[in-house]
């Protein structure tokens, strides 16, 4: 393709030129085809309720020697099973088996997995539609389910 050209009736043939192009942009192809909905187990929204299954460690990345404390997780909304980290010191304790927990995004870079946890991409926000955060600074106590 050589030069644009500058005619008063060419806006036509950009803008048909620009859509054309717009295709090899990754984020624009992702957005078009829908391809994070398709992909993500939470279906493209940013939180999900599940049920957790069982309580797991993973261990954290070289250069760090850790056990990660993380639930595995299946969503209600399609049956999904996700494995979930639980922040904070001594916060998997106030997790059990069964509880109701809500999930979002760990915030990696294009939806990936952040830190020194593989493969891990959520972590665990609400434990029995309570605060985990406030579970933990103890503003409130944990509800019988």
């Amino acid at each position: 393709m050589g030069k644009k050209g500058k005619g008063l009736g060419l806006g036509k043939k950009l803008k048909k030129r620009r859509a054309k192009f717009r295709w090899s942009k990754i984020k624009f192809k992702k957005r078009a085809l829908k391809l994070k909905e398709k992909s993500d187990p939470l279906g493209g929204v940013p939180q999900s309720r599940g049920i957790v299954l069982e309580k797991v460690q993973r261990e954290a990345k070289q250069p760090n020697s850790a056990m990660r404390k993380c639930v595995v997780v299946q969503l209600i909304k399609n049956s999904k099973k996700i494995t979930a980290f639980v922040p904070g010191n001594e916060a998997i304790k106030l997790v059990d088996e069964h509880d109701e927990v809500v999930v979002e995004a760990i915030g990696g870079k294009m939806g990936r997995a952040k830190g020194d946890i593989p493969g891990i991409r959520w972590e665990v926000k609400k434990v029995n539609d309570q605060s985990l955060d406030a579970l933990l600074k103890g503003k409130i106590e944990k509800a019988r389910k």
